[in-house]
């Protein structure tokens, strides 16, 4: 029934031109910072060739570009997101899966796993553009791929805040307001809250705020490190919010 669920979740995607107008717009700044980087990179090129250990193409231009992703993404999932739940309850088709012999986990997780599949287009779609400089130059495959990582990482943690925050609400637009303002609040906290218990030599609350700052942890796997700490943090905080998310509709199945 997960399966069942994801791929209507994922057909509703494509039929929304909502989904369509955020994909446009966001290939449209994706493709605009890869090549505003390229032409960057060979304005400076002359000057890297008499460095002696000079930062390559995939430093300089995939890197930024995917910098700018998770940026994108940090507006783009929230909008994609804020009908999976909500909408099902200001239409009142809620009742209907509740009345299926399906269990509350399948219906987050299908939700979720549809969102993401249609992400991972998104993404997939950034992680092409590199490869059309392959034949002009060499590109770091091992630092591409923790970009990869780190964003499915990031879209997977704003997935899961944002269908967590669809379900406490009867209204899409309200949905996505609400999981924007949580995902900038996390934000923002995590950073100042983080640097701030630091400061006072308090490591181990410090660390644990991690939990609640996603791009914090993307970082890492941005600049080619596998920060393990950077990975449990983001699937805790996935795993979190779906857990969220299924007892907020568990509790309005069984207020009927």
């Amino acid at each position: 029934m997960i399966a069942a669920i994801a791929a209507k979740e994922l057909k509703l995607l494509f039929a929304s031109p909502l989904a369509w107008v955020v994909l446009t717009l966001a290939q449209i700044v994706f493709g605009y910072t890869f090549l505003r980087r390229i032409d960057d990179y060979l304005q400076i090129q002359p000057r890297l060739t008499q460095m002696a250990s000079a930062p390559g193409v995939t430093e300089l231009v995939v890197a930024p570009t995917f910098g700018t992703a998770a940026v994108v993404l940090l507006f783009a999932v929230p909008v994609l997101a804020m009908r999976l739940i909500a909408e099902e309850r200001r239409n009142h088709t809620m009742v209907l899966l509740n009345s299926a012999p399906v269990t509350v986990a399948d219906i987050v997780l299908g939700k979720f796993l549809g969102l993401m599949a249609f992400l991972m287009l998104v993404i997939g779609l950034i992680a092409l553009m590199p490869f059309s400089l392959a034949g002009s130059t060499v590109l770091d495959y091992g630092l591409l791929a923790s970009l990869v990582g780190g964003i499915v990482l990031l879209a997977a943690s704003f997935a899961a805040v944002s269908l967590y925050v669809s379900s406490l609400t009867t209204h899409p637009v309200v949905a996505a307001i609400g999981a924007f303002g949580v995902l900038l609040a996390m934000l923002l906290a995590g950073e100042t809250a983080g640097d701030s218990l630091r400061a006072r030599g308090w490591q181990l609350p410090a660390a644990l705020m991690r939990v609640f700052t996603p791009v914090r942890n993307f970082e890492p796997l941005g600049q080619g490190v596998v920060d393990t700490y950077a990975v449990v943090c983001s699937l805790l905080l996935v795993t979190g919010a779906l857990l969220l998310a299924m007892r907020r509709l568990d509790a309005l199945r069984l207020r009927g």
